[in-house]
């Protein structure tokens, strides 16, 4: 025990949100001196920075395993309750979360805090009233005083993340869990800040700072939270009420569930608490909610303990006096902890065992012993580890080696990486951080303990950016409080491009009716803010709905079947009763419009396309209009049908039937809407001409025609087929109506059956070749004459053969599937 045993000693217990700590903080600031053992190097830090305003750098220190900062004359300190230097004599001595002592991994080190740290003037124990029995039997000098809490905290029932309130805290037991939630937060809510005791101080307070400036409002935590750390929470909720506590899963004891949910609220701000789950392991039973809402936690029945001041003389002697039994009833003997474990992993060593002879290597051996795990590494690999430093502290001048700690931390030293790369590389960071701050344990510890402070910085400042940037969307998270208000308030603003943005935050873009999510929004937002921002842009939608329906032809193009309005897809042409009178639907952005806006932009869509054929292909349209004339005659209307279902170009052979059964007025009406009744197809010249040939080969869906004005194809081209109106003649096709030419020159040429010689400038003119102009005058009826070798090619009229019987003609119900019909005639 301490010499300032007699001192006074004050324990003050109650709920959390009592003010324990801060009353404490004032206690020990009216003393002349004093320190203040915390559970958490995160809330020691908070405490620091708080005294360091009132007291001034000089005067302040703060002790941790892994960072150290001790001004000369400081008189105040604050330290993590295994740093406490208990041989420093101060006037105030304080010990937060007393109640830890019944935690098995560390409840050890609070026990002997709690029996061993005493200041000369004043003791001070705070904790949980689950403490009280403990104190009476270890303690019973010591006054206890009831702190009740300040506001009200009561259980507000199961909400799933996408219901939580604003200003909430999800607390989960794993990095898994944290991050994973923390993810689901960022798609439903626009993000969270994350906090676990694995965090560096200044990641932990770049996170924390981000949630109190609202900058997001919800925050993910271990339960860590539930140690003191302050922030302006309003509701608890509860991913899980099972955590690993190192040895097995267990469900949390209503003094763990209590201290956790205890966060929200804060001095006389009421709070609220719940579970994610309604039913299942996840979820509160009624009497945890009863035993939690009124601070009724179960008494601690025992206390884990070691001995504080171990026994040196010999390895065994250490060994024998750490594993000594309690001598109070209410104490147990603390598990086995990863310090006493990797002592018992060296003392098999023979060659510490020859390096250990005298207490104060032996001494030297615990110190090395207690680095702590920060890596996890478990017992073997970290006893390794443990073991090559005490190698180093046991021989020479018993300094780290400098090139062995400096190529170390150099290795530490990058900033790339993810969340889990990063947080990594910091948890190595604190183990290097632990034996800088060692003042005997390198040559230059100060050099050291800074550049490791850098190194941790940096990589802090690393791992907040890159939590903010895995788990925060301001975006969605403006977004989000907007839509919390009236609609109408969102100050959505559409720029000349199109571009949405909530104040200067951009959405996406607004291409035509379609809202297209900002590129670098991740997959699980877009769902999300696309309905939000649609909800927001009807006004927008109206506008531009009565602009397309009135239009001017100029806006609107037509690509391929796509009907385009200012480079935007509007509607795509679908099979209707033939090529020139397809169905147009509307694309399925404009479903955005009410019904009355898509039914003018229907009719004027339907108008506008009516409106070319009947200005760009104007036989086309005379024939649907036979199509539909009763008076037309049957035999005229069934060979309109077939012209328009092969986009107004047939072969005689495939029609010949349809012809043979015109009459006279028939044949004139088709002339007199522009179709000529060739020797070899039945088509309109009009239809050739390039922007007539262009709109044609759109309305059939074909691909790429002839080159502008080409007469003559090679007969492998692409468009050398008598859909794109060249027929084809051995090697060579040959556009239909100068086929027609030669055929009525030819005609006009010959007498009779006797053998002529046509003029051939036409023929050569236009590029054909010998062999063409022979199979084109065989179609024709002509055969080759007998002759002199020199003389000019003659021909002798032999009649057209009689017609076979026409192959059948595919009449499929529209144009666009007619094409092979028309590849075969």
């Amino acid at each position: 025990m301490s010499q300032f045993a007699r001192s006074p000693v004050t324990a003050v217990l109650g709920p959390t949100n009592t003010g324990k700590t801060h009353l404490a903080v004032e206690r020990m600031c009216g003393h002349a001196s004093g320190m203040i053992g915390f559970p958490l190097r995160l809330l020691a830090r908070e405490v620091y920075d708080r005294v360091v305003r009132m007291k001034g750098p000089a005067e302040v220190a703060l002790i941790t395993g892994e960072e150290k900062i001790l001004p000369p004359k400081a008189r105040w300190f604050c330290c993590t309750a295994e740093s406490m230097p208990l041989e420093r004599e101060t006037a105030f001595v304080a010990l937060d979360e007393a109640q830890l002592g019944a935690d098995p991994e560390r409840g050890h080190v609070f026990t002997d805090r709690l029996l061993r740290a005493r200041g000369r003037e004043e003791t001070m124990i705070l904790g949980s009233d689950s403490l009280r029995p403990m104190l009476k039997a270890l303690v019973p000098e010591a006054e206890i005083v009831g702190r009740p809490r300040f506001s009200t905290l009561s259980y507000a029932g199961a909400k799933k993340l996408s219901r939580l309130p604003r200003r909430s805290a999800v607390v989960a037991f794993s990095a898994e869990e944290v991050y994973a939630v923390a993810e689901a937060l960022r798609r439903l809510r626009g993000g969270a800040a994350v906090v676990m005791g694995a965090l560096s101080p200044r990641t932990r307070n770049a996170q924390v700072a981000m949630f109190q400036a609202g900058e997001v409002d919800y925050l993910v935590a271990t339960d860590a939270i539930g140690m003191g750390l302050n922030m302006d929470v309003h509701h608890v909720a509860f991913a899980s009420l099972h955590k690993f506590d190192g040895r097995r899963q267990r469900r949390l004891t209503i003094a763990e569930m209590a201290q956790i949910a205890g966060r929200a609220g804060r001095h006389q701000k009421d709070g609220t608490f719940g579970a994610l789950h309604e039913e299942g392991p996840s979820a509160f039973t009624p009497e945890e909610v009863l035993a939690i809402e009124g601070h009724q936690v179960p008494r601690l029945e025992h206390l884990y303990w070691r001995e504080g001041e171990p026994d040196f003389a010999s390895i065994d002697a250490l060994i024998g006096s750490l594993e000594r039994k309690p001598h109070a009833d209410v104490l147990r003997a603390a598990p086995q902890a990863t310090d006493l474990a990797v002592l018992k992993r060296l003392s098999e060593e023979s060659w510490v065992r020859d390096r250990v002879r005298h207490p104060r290597m032996v001494a030297r051996l615990w110190a090395a012993c207690g680095l702590p795990d920060f890596r996890k590494l478990g017992v073997d690999p970290h006893a390794r580890f443990v073991g090559r430093l005490f190698g180093h502290l046991s021989e020479g001048r018993g300094h780290v080696p400098h090139q062995w700690f400096a190529d170390e931390i150099q290795r530490l030293d990058n900033m790339g990486g993810d969340v889990e790369t990063l947080a990594g590389r910091i948890a190595a960071a604190r183990s290097w951080a632990y034996i800088a701050h060692r003042a005997d344990w390198l040559e230059q510890p100060a050099h050291w303990a800074e550049r490791t402070r850098a190194i941790e910085e940096k990589l802090s400042d690393a791992l907040h950016a890159s939590l903010t940037q895995r788990f925060v969307d301001k975006r969605t998270t403006v977004l989000l409080r907007q839509i919390g208000a009236d609609a109408s308030s969102l100050p959505v603003t559409i720029g000349p491009e199109g571009e949405v943005s909530v104040e200067e935050h951009p959405l996406g873009t607004l291409q035509g009716f379609r809202f297209k999510v900002a590129a670098e929004a991740r997959a699980g937002d877009k769902r999300m803010l696309l309905a939000a921002a649609e909800k927001r842009l009807a006004g927008e939608y109206r506008r531009r709905g009565a602009a397309l329906a009135e239009a001017p032809d100029a806006e609107l193009t037509q690509v391929g079947s796509a009907i385009h309005w200012r480079g935007d897809d509007v509607a795509l042409l679908k099979p209707g009763a033939n090529m020139v009178r397809p169905r147009v639907q509307l694309d399925r952005a404009l479903d955005v419009l009410d019904p009355q806006t898509k039914s003018m932009v229907q009719a004027r869509l339907e108008r506008w396309f009516a409106e070319r054929v009947q200005a760009d292909l104007p036989v086309l349209a005379k024939l649907d209009a036979i199509t539909r004339e009763a008076a037309a005659g049957a035999p005229l209307r069934a060979l309109a049908n077939a012209l328009l279902e092969q986009g107004g170009l047939l072969p005689r052979r495939a029609a010949g039937a349809m012809l043979e059964a015109l009459d006279g007025p028939a044949r004139h009406r088709l002339r007199t809407i522009g179709m000529t009744i060739g020797t070899l197809d039945v088509f309109a010249p009009s239809l050739l001409k390039p922007r007539a040939a262009t709109r044609r080969r759109a309305l059939m869906g074909l691909e790429q025609g002839p080159p502008e004005a080409a007469v003559v194809l090679p007969r492998d081209a692409a468009a050398a087929d008598l859909v794109h109106g060249f027929r084809p003649f051995g090697a060579q096709a040959v556009r239909v109506d100068l086929v027609e030419r030669i055929a009525r020159a030819a005609h006009e040429a010959r007498q009779g059956r006797k053998p002529f010689a046509p003029d051939p400038a036409l023929a050569t003119s236009i590029g054909l070749t010998p062999e063409t102009i022979a199979r084109l005058m065989a179609q024709l009826g002509f055969r080759t004459a007998r002759g002199d070798a020199d003389a000019p090619q003659r021909w002798i009229w032999q009649g057209l053969t009689p017609l076979a019987k026409p192959k059948p003609v595919a009449r499929p119900g529209n144009a666009f599937a007619a094409l092979a019909a028309l590849r075969n005639g």
